[in-house]
């Protein structure tokens, strides 16, 4: 049913951008667009167009309220955070390790490789000479 009014939903979402879109513009939104000599009457012009506007307008905000309350039924009540805060505070301790068989890495060095008269990363520039280097 979720899918259904779902797929309900973007038809609905598009047909209102056509149908907005197809509108004739009454000027005076931002001082763009024109006709009509900006005079309109008390009531508003009803058109078809109005009426079909108001009509998907309407059926699209039923739509996205019938969907949240799909949404959210059959879930847990509380918030995201609330959730998340609880998570954290089951965990009372981290996991602990098992040494590897063999004794792991007990001889071996486990230190960085070069020194500090190592040469640079980068290449020196043509009017610096190049550092010494170790044999």
């Amino acid at each position: 049913m979720e899918n259904v009014i779902l797929t309900i939903h973007l038809i609905l979402a598009l047909l209102l951008i056509g149908v907005v879109l197809l509108q004739r513009s009454e000027g005076g939104g931002l001082g763009i667009g024109g006709g009509g000599g900006g005079t309109m009457s008390a009531r508003g012009a009803a058109t078809a167009m109005t009426k079909l506007t108001w009509l998907f307008a309407v059926a699209f905000i039923i739509t996205s309220i019938t969907l949240t309350i799909l949404a959210t039924r059959g879930r847990e009540s509380g918030s995201v955070v609330d959730n998340a805060a609880t998570t954290t505070n089951t965990v009372t301790e981290p996991p602990t390790e098992t040494p590897a068989p063999g004794g792991g890495l007990a001889g071996t060095d486990l230190t960085l490789p070069g020194t500090a008269t190592d040469a640079p990363a980068t290449p020196p520039r043509a009017d610096e000479p190049a550092p010494a280097t170790n044999p």
